[in-house]
């Protein structure tokens, strides 16, 4: 349930910013006397509206206050044997022995093909799939890299790197942003022994993006433009492939900014790489979208949408999402986040009924991933709170606790 440790985590957070309550209080604009109450558990929940405010006032996303890992396992647990077993992939025992040279049935394209699935599973938020998945196709890229021609070993570094860069991102997702930060580091040694040279500027774009969920912004911003920049010198995006990941490490830097406060720049970033966007369908298709950085007209226009509702532009954001049609490409897990967003924005202006419409639309999509995710958790508390229950409010409710 949303807000059962808010208090708990609103002090960390807090602290971590080096903020005391009247401090937190001027920057949010929510008085002291509530963020006392939060802290000291007299008070176990806030409206919407505050909880915004108290996410800008931290610098950190909303989803972050909530105490929010939306890829809990199928048995409700976020540190089961699963991620014990990825875990021990990602950091091998000191001293353990190398890796055996891969078996008789082995290619790198199968491998390859599977990280890829992988990826795909990854956006379409089968994270037990991924989890069980992941502490072989860890090794057997580590197998790959270790084995070999000086291609052959490129080839397998390059797999690693992929691969360890999904293992970041599933950590992120369990909450578990050192492991991830670990496991990213880790993928951008590989990055730097493979034979692909956008490997690594993708890398740095997930690094910048759990730099973000630890809400350390400046950072994030700094790591994203100078990669974009890198690419720009070594003439990196003339293709398709290119220019996505120099799409993405831009979009990352947008959010930063506007992570940051400064929401104007964050929306000219996002312009630039709206137009930017456009090209890349005119461009030479590069090989399997599944293994680069998510970046199309669809995707800029979704994290279009993100920023403006997430920084207090809720009309802009509805404006934005007005009859958009996502390309096909477009992985499952920004759907469904362009839904959440969108009704957040429709309970952000006080429209419940178009809230429950879309929340409604966004059980159909993706019910699992909606039951653990704590922002739709509240906003259908906030929605339950209000005198007036538009219809469908009831069976959301149930459907999440808030009812109970």
């Amino acid at each position: 349930m949303a807000n059962d440790d808010l208090g708990r985590t609103l002090r960390r957070l807090r602290r971590l910013a080096s903020l005391t309550q009247e401090e937190l209080a001027s920057r949010s604009g929510v008085s002291v006397d509530v963020i006392r109450q939060l802290e000291q558990r007299r008070k176990h929940s806030a409206r919407l509206p505050t909880l915004h405010a108290l996410a800008n006032g931290l610098g950190v996303e909303l989803t972050t206050l909530l105490g929010d890992p939306p890829a809990v396992s199928s048995s409700g647990e976020n540190d089961g044997p699963q991620f014990v077993a990825v875990r021990r992939a990602v950091m091998p025992a000191l001293w353990g022995p190398e890796p055996p040279p891969p078996g008789p049935d082995f290619t790198l394209d199968a491998l390859r093909g599977q990280i890829a699935d992988g990826w795909t599973q990854y956006h379409a938020a089968e994270f037990d799939t991924v989890m069980k998945a992941l502490p072989d196709l860890i090794s057997d890229a580590r197998s790959a890299a270790a084995s070999g021609s000086e291609d052959e070993r490129g080839a397998g570094y390059a797999a690693l790197g992929k691969v360890l860069q999904l293992a970041g991102h599933v950590a992120v997702r369990m909450g578990k942003t050192d492991l991830a930060l670990i496991s990213l580091e880790r993928a951008i040694d590989a990055a730097g022994q493979s034979s692909d040279p956008l490997l690594l500027p993708m890398i740095v774009n997930s690094t910048a993006w759990t730099y973000q969920r630890q809400g350390r912004l400046a950072d994030a911003l700094g790591i994203a433009l100078r990669a974009a920049d890198n690419m720009a010198k070594l003439g990196l995006t003339g293709t398709a492939d290119g220019l996505k990941v120099w799409g993405g490490l831009t979009m990352s830097a947008a959010t930063s900014a506007a992570r940051s406060g400064d929401y104007g720049r964050a929306a000219a970033m996002m312009e630039t790489a709206e137009k930017e966007a456009a090209r890349v369908s005119k461009m030479p298709d590069g090989g399997d979208n599944r293994m680069v950085s998510v970046f199309s007209p669809s995707s800029v226009r979704v994290e279009r949408v993100r920023l403006a509702v997430q920084y207090g532009h809720p009309r802009d954001a509805l404006a934005l999402a007005k009859g958009m049609r996502l390309s096909k490409d477009t992985p499952p897990s920004w759907r469904t986040w362009l839904l959440l967003d969108v009704a957040r924005a429709h309970a952000d202006i006080g429209d419940a009924a178009g809230a429950v419409k879309t929340l409604e639309s966004l059980r159909r999509v993706a019910p699992a991933w909606m039951q653990h995710h704590t922002l739709a958790v509240a906003i259908v508390r906030d929605l339950w709170a209000l005198p007036n229950h538009p219809p469908g409010l009831r069976a959301l409710a149930d459907f999440l606790g808030v009812s109970e």
